[in-house]
């Protein structure tokens, strides 16, 4: 089964722009067009089945975005089956504005640009975008020259506006979808640098592993099997043996601990942007200010309480922003998260009386009690303001400290 690849959500934004820019376009070019026929004195029902069709054209290509918008990026085949009736759309469109306006350039302006969603290989694109730009441009002269001669199109305020706007659609249309085709290259590659960062992490896990506990498990296959050989010769020194193979598997054990915390200790810099990130995937917008010096911050007692609140948020927040804070004041470092609440989310207005008091709500107490016990161990204090629109809590810990629990 193929993986679905999950991109940022500015990706997904930014392909938002990109089609919008696209789709506003060719609403554009058939809206000039509509205009330019009018104002040359065609029938008003021929006005308006170019505008109406021009409208069905441009729903048609959504199809054709949407597969360029899920492409792998690999060269595939192209699926004629799926891109059929889009580009028999655009030809009946093109065929339409040529019968009724006899322009050459509005009977290939519309597949031309449906050819450009597809998924070609981009040296096939560069070529074909080119050789269409200036097949338009000749018809375009041949239309304003032979088609309707003077005072026809020529008669018009400035008749190379239409003439303009479609010659230019195509190739607008290929930069934009270069520059998406960047940004995603930009993605993949950001996706693939962090996968490769942990799959090193991991490599350096299995390493470390390997070397702490290979070490420690030699000496001791070796303080056995002497214990084992001294034991009918000199129990006593047998004994020693076995004492040191104890010590060893306590040296086994307290490096394995200390390695694991090594690997779990995460920077409280890097814990706020991985919390504000998290909330920014969620469709919260979150704010981090962090002190410059925040890393020496007790993170042992900042990181779990940073996790436990950022949960909170998404759990029983409701809201669309929040705003997390971790300033030095004197001696004490004061890590502050705010977030809004929607009305039926909202807890008490009134502040809570003490530190992990249980008054209030229920649903927001449970997790703040166990916040308040940790930070309570380390000498902190953790305070909670609840209020109509909005839900803060603030804990302040002394900077030497560290948890006891």
């Amino acid at each position: 089964m193929p993986i679905r690849r999950v991109t940022a959500r500015g990706v997904t934004a930014t392909w938002l722009y990109t089609v919008s820019a696209i789709v506003f376009f060719e609403l554009i070019v058939v809206l000039v067009w509509g205009a330019t026929l009018a104002q040359t004195g065609f029938d008003r029902a021929a006005v308006i089945a170019v505008l109406v069709g021009g409208l069905v054209w441009i729903l048609s290509t959504a199809p054709l975005l949407r597969a360029y918008r899920h492409r792998t990026g690999e060269a595939t085949a192209v699926d004629w089956r799926s891109i059929l009736l889009p580009l028999g759309v655009a030809v009946a469109y093109g065929v339409l504005g040529w019968t009724l306006s006899g322009l050459w350039v509005l009977l290939m302006l519309p597949l031309a640009q449906s050819l450009q969603l597809l998924d070609w290989p981009r040296s096939v694109r560069a070529r074909m975008v080119l050789v269409v730009t200036a097949l338009l441009v000749g018809l375009w002269v041949v239309d304003v020259n032979v088609v309707f001669p003077e005072p026809a199109l020529s008669a018009v305020g400035d008749r190379y506006v239409a003439g303009v706007f479609s010659i230019l659609l195509p190739l607008t249309t290929v930069m934009s979808l270069w520059w998406w085709d960047v940004l995603i290259a930009l993605d993949r590659a950001r996706i693939s640098e962090a996968r490769l960062a942990a799959t090193q992490e991991r490599l350096n896990v299995a390493t470390d592993v390997h070397d702490l506990q290979g070490h420690h498990l030699e000496v001791i296959a070796l303080q056995l099997e002497l214990a084992e050989r001294l034991l009918h010769a000199d129990p006593g020194a047998a004994l020693e043996q076995l004492r040191a193979a104890r010590l060893s598997v306590d040296e086994a054990r307290q490096g394995t601990r200390d390695l694991a915390t090594r690997f779990r200790s995460v920077p409280l810099p890097d814990e706020l942007a991985n919390a504000r990130d998290l909330l920014r995937a969620a469709g919260i917008a979150a704010d981090t200010v962090v002190a410059p010096d925040a890393g020496s911050a007790p993170a042992s007692v900042f990181g779990p309480v940073i996790r436990e609140t950022t949960t909170n948020v998404l759990r029983h927040g409701g809201g669309k922003q929040a705003r997390l804070t971790l300033t030095r004041h004197g001696d004490h470092w004061r890590y502050e998260i705010c977030n809004d609440v929607v009305a039926a989310e909202a807890p008490p207005t009134q502040p809570s009386p003490a530190p992990g008091s249980s008054s209030g709500s229920t649903r927001w107490g449970t997790g703040l009690e166990g916040m308040a016990r940790r930070v309570g161990d380390a000498g902190g204090s953790l305070e909670v303001i609840p209020g109509a629109a909005d839900f803060t809590v603030i804990v302040t810990v002394p900077a030497d400290a560290e948890f006891r629990g």
